[in-house]
């Protein structure tokens, strides 16, 4: 999102031709975001930021990246003498290491850049930075964050690696072991998650066309999507408990009013009541998930952004550029 009202979402991929087959269709020596993925049968793709952060450090990986967030900044049509502040969200505990090196890269492409914890930026666009936990489910993390009115520390945040991406790998193999005759992958797994995510009862039939020796077949995937989704959530309840002691004892019961999911995983149905039961031990607690969890990660770091000029932005985080 930016300030000039561009907003818009992409996959955090670039493709590459495989060989001069690929470069002949292709037209051009590398493609980014849905059009790559689109065309992944004959490109190298290249996930940059696949744990939120740069998974490598290699030279290569570090040109993968510099693609990916040129092309973002070009999408967002700047004005040719405009200069380009950025707020990039990473995993609540994005190590100093992970956190410098993308900023080395993206200083190669904006004049300033701020590096904060996506939980925290989902806090500040929905004005909830004192006694709550943000809950942002993401692709290849879970970021959890108790916000207490002041900057997040590293003790107030947790990083799980189980999120989406583990849903989609978890799915797979539990359709598969009912089913050994379908053709899977965790791209056909994607697609039956996002049709019919839900933990706790189910409130349908998931019933999915799939191909087997290439043909159509229809089968019930039900409970395969439930052991997938329920997969991630013994993780983020404990993680959620022990935030939740963090506060001090007078605090506790505003803070589980206060439980708020965020990111792709919050579409899950049933999430907020499943967290709701599960937290009963604690008191009674109000489990709420964001009206829009594309963008309302990108809200919150954009109105940080313009509320809070770039000089403040090293209270916030770690900073590069002037």
């Amino acid at each position: 999102m930016s300030s000039r009202g561009k907003k818009f979402l992409l996959k955090s991929v670039v493709g590459y031709p495989k060989d001069v087959i690929g470069l002949k269709l292709l037209g051009r020596p590398y493609v980014v975001g849905d059009e790559a993925f689109e065309m992944r049968s004959y490109l190298d793709i290249r996930y940059p930021l696949q744990d939120g952060v740069l998974s490598e450090i290699s030279d290569r990986d570090i040109e993968v990246a510099r693609h990916l967030l040129t092309h973002v900044v070009k999408s967002a049509e700047p004005g040719p003498n405009d200069e380009i502040c950025a707020v990039i969200g990473v995993p609540a505990r994005a190590s100093a290491a992970n956190k410098a090196l993308l900023l080395k890269m993206a200083q190669e492409v904006v004049h300033t850049a701020l590096v904060v914890s996506e939980p925290f930026m989902v806090g500040y666009g929905l004005d909830k930075l004192i006694n709550t936990i943000i809950v942002d489910i993401g692709a290849g993390t879970t970021d959890i964050c108790a916000l207490k009115g002041t900057v997040p520390g590293p003790e107030d945040q947790v990083t799980l690696t189980k999120a989406g991406n583990y849903v989609d790998e978890r799915l797979q193999n539990a359709i598969l072991e009912r089913h050994p005759e379908l053709q899977m992958n965790v791209n056909v797994a994607c697609a039956v998650k996002e049709q019919f995510s839900f933990v706790g009862t189910p409130t349908e039939v998931a019933s999915f066309e799939f191909r087997a020796a290439g043909k159509p077949v229809r089968a019930d995937v039900t409970e395969p999507v439930k052991i997938a989704c329920e997969a991630l959530m013994p993780d983020i309840i404990e993680s959620i408990e022990t935030l939740l002691r963090s506060f001090q004892p007078e605090y506790q019961a505003t803070v589980l009013q206060n439980i708020v999911f965020a990111g792709g995983g919050s579409r899950i149905r049933g999430l907020a009541a499943y967290v709701k039961e599960k937290l009963r031990p604690f008191g009674d607690a109000n489990v709420t998930c964001v009206k829009d969890p594309t963008f309302d990660g990108c809200r919150g770091a954009l109105r940080l952004a313009e509320e809070l000029p770039p000089q403040y932005w090293r209270q916030l985080g770690d900073v590069s550029g002037s």
